[in-house]
């Protein structure tokens, strides 16, 4: 049996694979199982935060698994430290909770919710609000936080306490929360997987305010469009709010299984010991790659992610069969004439790999790429869309 027919016959059936096998790749560019070159605009779906194999993120990473891989968060460990440190830093928070993806993370920031809520309020005020076609997780508890029917259907009944307001639409939020006892409120700026839908500015400082004055935590998401992703370091950073929680995964690790609950000064003393734990939470290798990636994240790198980001838009706007670019920095959406994913299947028949949310184009491409393989993909993605 190939490589495909193995997957069909040993895999769960969970995934739509696109009929490409990866076996090497160095920077945006990623090799097949025929040697044919692609250009990588999906970096893992915002993983690969400087694209395949990069050398100072391996370095750190194998430097790391010499001296030792795992010891349990029974122990201290001095990447998990500095890596906590280098993210407070960063950002002005204060605690960090490690576990190993966006959906732990985000488990995280609603237990750290409704233990603050039943601490300060009563143990009635457990209910979250989200926001439809949102995307929190696909454990049980973050199925029940994204705001998309189309995901809870085959698994119910769900963690209850979840409330679900209109995106953009201050007075949906407003009147969930005059209406049910509300602990937190938890948003994307950018709803990914939902089609690339940017949160308005007015939209996002009302629903700051409404938290500050209700005493509720606001939480920003920030699996997806965090670590410099959208031209910022973390996304909030757009809007003139402070976040009491931020959730973090994806970049952060570049390729490892790592994710965080970032705790402000509200709740960072909310968890006591034993109240939340991983196994594999601040893993020291993870935290070593994750080190090197969070310290290469300057003003330089956020700069250029934002010049290529107005590049792409403004050749793309132009193209004869696009409708509308959506997002921001390097998490951008394109609504084209044809199917997307007709037109996905013609990119990566030229060599480029693009990603689909909802009816859009997802691109989400390293965030180091190169101008002359973006200048190349870009025009393969015109003639993809013609």
């Amino acid at each position: 049996m190939n490589i495909f027919e193995k997957d069909k016959n040993y895999i769960a059936n969970t995934y739509g694979r696109f009929p490409v096998e990866i076996v090497s790749g160095k920077g945006e560019i990623v090799k097949d199982q025929n040697g044919k070159e692609y250009i990588d605009l999906g970096s893992g779906i915002a993983v690969n935060t400087f694209g395949m194999a990069d050398d100072e993120w391996v370095e750190a990473v194998t430097n790391q698994l010499k001296a030792f891989q795992h010891t349990s968060n029974l122990y201290y460990t001095n990447p998990c430290v500095s890596l906590a440190e280098l993210i407070c830093q960063k950002t002005g928070f204060k605690k960090v909770f490690f576990g190993n993806s966006g959906a732990e993370a985000n488990e995280c920031a609603i237990k750290v919710a409704r233990k603050y809520g039943a601490e300060k309020k009563g143990s009635e005020y457990f209910n979250i609000i989200t926001l439809k076609n949102s995307f929190h997780g696909r454990t049980i508890t973050t199925l029940a936080a994204t705001g998309q029917d189309v995901f809870h259907k085959d698994f119910l009944p769900l963690t209850d306490g979840f409330l679900y307001a209109e995106a953009n639409n201050l007075e949906s939020i407003e009147k969930l929360v005059s209406e049910n006892k509300v602990c937190a409120i938890m948003m994307e700026t950018i709803q990914g997987e939902g089609g690339v839908n940017v949160l308005t500015k007015e939209f996002v400082e009302g629903a700051y305010k409404l938290c500050q004055k209700e005493d509720i935590l606001l939480i920003i998401d920030e699996v997806q469009t965090g670590n410099g992703r959208t031209g910022k370091l973390y996304s909030y950073m757009h809007y003139d709010i402070v976040p009491d929680i931020f959730t973090t995964a994806k970049g952060l690790g570049a390729g490892l299984p790592i994710g965080a609950a970032v705790l402000n000064e509200k709740v960072e003393n909310t968890l006591k010991a034993s109240d939340h734990g991983s196994t594999f939470g601040g893993n020291p290798v993870c935290c070593a790659g994750a080190v090197n990636v969070l310290s290469r994240i300057d003003e330089k790198l956020l700069k250029e992610v934002e010049e290529k980001s107005n590049y792409i838009i403004s050749e793309l706007e132009k193209c004869e069969g696009v409708i509308s670019v959506s997002g921001r920095g390097l998490m951008l959406g394109i609504e084209t004439k044809k199917d997307a994913g007709e037109v996905i299947a013609k990119a990566m028949e030229l060599g480029v790999l693009p990603l689909k949310a909802k009816n859009k184009v997802r691109l989400l491409p390293p965030l180091n790429i190169s101008t002359e393989n973006l200048q190349k993909a870009v025009e393969i993605l015109k003639k993809a869309m013609i």
